[in-house]
């Protein structure tokens, strides 16, 4: 999996379902690995329920000579409404990316924000504040560092 000596190189997979509020999640997330020197590729699914879906695409890609990453950021916002689907879209999207990061040994970063409202969202999101996108930078880069402290 990736490169063992250079910078590490990850992918940031970005659901896009509230267009400000994922730019802003990105911007912490490039923000944070440019700044540790690390290189990224950037894609897009609709939803946060097709983050862990094309992870795994790309772990079968990396498997067929794809491009190599040595982790990954998940990216996106999950704001409860009045229907059943945000514990669904919540629950399934983070277990999804457990199951994973446990079962392929992945470095993974989950920046896939669960909140009750657009308040919580945009504290959660800038830079300025929170930095979630950030965070989940770091956490994909710490694991990153883990794994090779382990051998892997």
């Amino acid at each position: 999996m990736g490169n063992k000596t250079a910078s590490p190189h990850l992918l940031i997979v970005e659901a896009r379902f509230y267009d400000d509020m994922s730019d802003a999640l990105l911007d912490g997330a490039k923000h944070a690995l440019k700044e540790a020197g690390a290189t990224f590729d950037v894609i897009t699914v609709p939803g946060a329920l097709e983050i862990p879906p094309a992870i795994a695409m790309a772990l079968d890609a990396m498997d067929d000579e794809g491009t190599q990453y040595d982790g990954f950021v998940a990216l996106g916002m999950v704001i409860r409404g009045e229907t059943y689907h945000f514990d669904i879209v919540a629950n399934e999207s983070s277990r999804a990316l457990m199951d994973l990061a446990v079962s392929e040994s992945l470095p993974i970063g989950n920046g896939i924000m669960t909140v009750e409202n657009d308040e919580q969202a945009w504290a959660r999101v800038k830079r300025s504040e929170k930095d979630k996108g950030g965070f989940a930078a770091r956490a994909a880069l710490s694991m990153i560092d883990l794994k090779k402290k382990l051998g892997g």
